[in-house]
């Protein structure tokens, strides 16, 4: 061996030896990879097999021990890691099991508690029921929550009983074969059934419900009446943002707002998170720290910083009741909590081992969230901002400055450290943001760095002192001068996003790619030495993975709405039905949708109310009625060779011919995606790749 490549080796052997204090942080990712690898099973495994994983994880650490080698003792403790995660998705699914309801589409007479007015959807407002009795379901067939749209109804105040008539059903299955499955996280939420109301909500008089459920709709009926003071005091061009920011309820938040700040970049400062917990619990901190520097006799007896954590907690966790408790803002909170606590017991608040106690934490009580992207985007946001704060140098501080040099000094190190921030944070959360959201802000960097001043010290602080003092009346002055942040920040966001380009499509790479460039980033952050920038390939994984070939065409779960693939453009047969679920599949395929769809299917299609024939080249029909099309119209539809898709149920016959799909079909595999092969076609079901897991059946 030659001298340079002893030194290579030697050097090598320095930096891993280096890693040995730090081997702990990996725990969070063993434990998460054991979370996820369970949740993306297609079978349910069983608890003797999940025990016996476990068992065997831990035999092995106890023999790895007995070979009294560091390495060793690390790769089979980050092993048992693994299979304590698998264990505890398993548990988690056992904890929350509850009933879900029938598939069978028909309306049903629901008595039930409005818990909460849940986030608007595509098709407005929606409540979330703990329903009493489902007409045609047993007491013990009857889902612990519902969620029901409102069609065009006022929103009822949480804690109130109703009767209703809705259809209610399942969960929804995946938009397309291979997405993001919603139904798994009603699964973890015990929501058992989603539909929409038909005709008024009706009062009623119920039996007194628990006292778990009467606390859990009294607070949400607190931050309901909040939410209404906040946007009535704001007004309705800033007051929207308010209320959604303190509350977490977006039920008057404009839809161009709304895209604006999608397509700016700056959706995350909207739904409850690890900013606002950290703006809001730094606040506080930062305040009574302060406050109690000013007062020297104080000062002297009491030890300031730890008050002013234990304050920071108390503001914490009285944010997280407010907002009512998503996941999102749970695990904000947590993380905000081990900072805090941190600081109580003379540690490091922030610091990567800090960070992987709060993500074991999290991940034990919610192994769900391994597979959430919200999750995923603030775990790995956060760790490159502490890996960017520990590799961050160290100024030397000089002594008696005059305040117009140490100014712009300053100035500079703040503007530096905040480019600084929310590029890393960017890059960090660029591959989550690709693959489940398949949007990119071009000009989302731009825009946080204009907002964050505007957020962190204007829009947050007031609107959190605002909220407190509203209900005194006192509020109004501070909420004024944060929905002068609030215009200002939606200034931004409408110029960034009105810019050309500023939101490109990105189609989703395969599944394979994600933990890829997840392990890429940890190897990125939690490193120490040369070898982390081998992480870089590795966190490119998302942008870099050749893409198959997007399918010919999409049909939704059931049948009723069906989108053809013309280049890098899907062409909508039913414009108008199950609009959300092919948004969802074209940005997924990297596809984009006309502004006037209709236009360009007409151009291709003769379409009527149920059904859709090609009047060029297409080989391709719909028929979208529930009733089965009568002889004459499926002969019509049924051309030799075509590519025939039945909303309806089929008989078997007139179709021969003809490759048809009905509704037997979408009932066993849900949502599809074709592919021409030769005359035929391959077809992908969406509920093959699933599986057979408990949110699936």
């Amino acid at each position: 061996m030659g001298r340079r490549a002893a030194h290579r080796f030697a050097a090598l052997r320095a930096e891993i030896a280096d890693q040995a204090q730090r081997w702990t942080l990996w725990t969070p990712v063993a434990f998460g990879l054991g979370c996820a690898g369970y949740m993306t099973l297609k079978v349910e495994p069983s608890t003797g097999l999940t025990v016996g994983l476990v068992l065997a994880a831990f035999a092995l650490l106890a023999a790895a021990r007995r070979l009294n080698s560091a390495g060793w003792v690390v790769l089979a403790a980050l092993l048992a890691f693994v299979a304590a995660g698998f264990l505890s998705g398993r548990i988690r699914t056992l904890q929350v099991a509850a009933p879900i309801a029938p598939a069978e589409q028909r309306a049903r007479f629901v008595e039930g508690w409005v818990v909460d007015v849940a986030s608007p959807g595509a098709s407005g407002m929606r409540l979330l029921i703990a329903p009493v009795t489902i007409q045609g379901l047993a007491p013990e067939a009857t889902p612990v929550r519902i969620r029901v749209t409102l069609r065009d109804q006022p929103p009822v105040t949480p804690g109130s009983a109703i009767r209703l008539r809705a259809m209610i059903g399942p969960p929804p299955a995946p938009a397309s074969p291979g997405a993001y499955d919603f139904a798994r996280d009603a699964w973890f939420n015990r929501v058992g059934g989603v539909g929409f109301t038909l005709g008024d909500l009706q009062s009623t008089t119920l039996a007194r419900p628990p006292w778990r459920l009467r606390l859990t709709m009294a607070i949400n009926a607190t931050r309901w009446r909040l939410a209404q003071r906040l946007y009535e005091r704001m007004g309705p061009e800033s007051g929207g943002l308010g209320a959604a920011m303190v509350t977490g309820h977006e039920a008057w938040i404009p839809a161009d707002q709304a895209e604006a700040m999608r397509a700016s970049g700056l959706a995350h400062i909207i739904s409850i998170s690890g900013l606002h917990m950290a703006i809001v619990g730094g606040f506080v901190f930062g305040g009574v720290r302060l406050l109690v520097a000013l007062w020297p006799w104080l000062a002297l007896r009491i030890p300031g910083k730890k008050v002013a954590a234990l304050a920071g907690l108390v503001a914490v966790g009285g944010y997280l009741v407010i907002s009512g408790a998503p996941p999102p803002a749970e695990r904000a909170a947590v993380t905000a909590a081990a900072a805090f606590l941190a600081i109580l017991v003379d540690r490091q608040a922030i610091s990567l081992r800090t960070l992987a106690i709060a993500a074991l934490v999290i991940l034990a009580a919610q192994p769900e969230a391994a597979c959430a992207p919200g999750f995923q985007m603030s775990f790995a946001a956060t760790a490159a901002l502490v890996a960017l704060a520990e590799a961050w140098p160290r100024a030397v501080k000089e002594i008696d400055i005059p305040w117009w040099i140490r100014a712009p000094q300053a100035t500079a190190v703040w503007l530096g450290a905040a480019i600084a921030a929310s590029f890393v944070a960017g890059l960090a959360t660029g591959p989550f943001a690709m693959h489940h959201f398949n949007r990119v802000a071009s000009y989302g960097l731009i825009a946080n760095l204009l907002v964050a001043p505007l957020s962190s010290f204007v829009i947050m602080p007031f609107l959190a002192i605002g909220a407190v003092l509203e209900p005194l009346g006192l509020g109004g002055p501070f909420l004024a001068v944060a929905g002068w942040g609030i215009e200002g920040m939606l200034g931004v966001g409408a110029a960034t996003a009105s810019r050309p380009g500023a939101v490109a499509t990105i189609a989703s790479a395969p599944g394979a790619a994600l933990p890829i460039a997840f392990l890429g980033v940890m190897v990125l952050c939690l490193w120490k030495g040369p070898i982390r920038w081998l992480g870089a390939p590795l966190a490119a994984a998302v942008l870099l993975w050749p893409r198959p070939a997007a399918p010919d065409v999409w049909i939704a779960a059931d049948g009723a709405a069906v989108a053809i693939r013309d280049g890098g453009q899907a062409i909508l047969l039913r414009p108008d039905a199950r609009r959300f679920a092919a948004d969802l599949w074209a940005r997924r395929r990297g596809l984009s949708v006309d502004e006037d769809p209709e236009a360009v299917r007409d151009a291709r299609f003769a379409c009527d109310r149920f059904a859709c024939l090609p009047t060029g080249g297409d080989d391709i029909a719909v028929w979208a009625g529930r009733k089965p099309p009568r002889p004459a119209e499926l002969a019509e539809l049924c051309a030799p060779g075509r590519l025939v898709v039945l909303r309806s149920g089929y008989a078997g016959q007139g179709c021969e011919d003809s490759f048809l799909l009905s509704a037997d079909d979408f009932a066993r595999g849900g949502s599809a995606e074709l592919w021409r092969r030769g005359e035929g076609w391959a077809v992908v079901w969406a509920n093959d790749l699933r599986g057979d897991r408990p949110w699936t059946r």
